[in-house]
């Protein structure tokens, strides 16, 4: 129930300030430009997990630390080095590289500590 409640508030932070930004309302600059990065691969993990665990009928399902760091690796280079290349309204930022990997890293660890607990 609480992992959910987590979720849930995660995703109503992140279309807080995806529609705040749509919308130039304004934002402090930390979370205007990094909160949304850090919040994407929980996220979208999260997302993942759930409906891999509803069709396979496997409560225990987890992602590999190896697909975390693909995943997390993947989002880097599209955002952060191939869309900045070909479409002006994308900027470069190595922070949220950091911020893709801090991300993930903390999915991947709270779910294997779940898990851990539950064994």
């Amino acid at each position: 129930m609480f992992r959910r409640v987590v979720y849930i508030v995660m995703l109503l932070t992140a279309m807080t300030i995806y529609v705040m930004q749509r919308f130039s309302l304004p934002l402090p600059f930390l979370i205007n430009n990094y909160v949304n990065d850090l919040l994407c691969l929980p996220l979208l993990l999260g997302a993942m997990t759930f409906l891999i665990r509803r069709l396979k009928k496997d409560n225990s399902f987890q992602f590999s630390i190896g697909f975390v760091i693909f995943l997390a690796c993947y989002y880097s280079f599209y955002f952060e080095y191939y869309l900045p290349k070909v479409n002006p309204r994308y900027t470069a930022d190595w922070i949220d590289v950091i911020l893709y990997f801090s991300g993930g890293f903390i999915f991947f660890f709270s779910e294997k500590h779940k898990n851990t607990r539950l064994s």
